[in-house]
């Protein structure tokens, strides 16, 4: 399993708004828009935690094969392995980037480009 962080972190960098941070110490690499997290890598595991739309969609795409449940996170996150699929990767990263900025408050939208 490649433990290669920067595939992803290259991607999230690339998203409008975008900024990355380790709010616990020891290496986690979490990306926030709008000071909303998205995404994160494990400062231990070799994933990538993602939120999706709903519980319902974690548990299919975690039966699928596609992640694993995400530890401490919310039963809607997902943690997919860092040598998933690019297009799987690249689309799951976009996903939780576009729920977690469509929810934040729309003057802080505008903010983001």
């Amino acid at each position: 399993m490649s433990h290669d962080r920067a595939p992803v972190n290259d991607f999230c960098a690339a998203l409008p708004g975008a900024t990355l941070s380790d709010p616990w110490g020891g290496g986690h690499d979490v990306w926030k828009v709008g000071g909303k997290m998205f995404a994160s890598i494990g400062a231990v595991t070799p994933g990538v935690s993602v939120k999706t739309d709903s519980r319902e969609t974690a548990a299919m795409l975690i039966e699928a094969g596609i992640g694993t449940r995400a530890r401490y996170f919310h039963a809607s996150w997902i943690t997919l392995p860092l040598d998933a699929p690019r297009e799987e990767l690249h689309h799951r990263l976009l996903a939780s980037y576009r729920l977690v900025r469509g929810a934040l408050p729309k003057k802080v939208q505008a903010t983001l480009g």
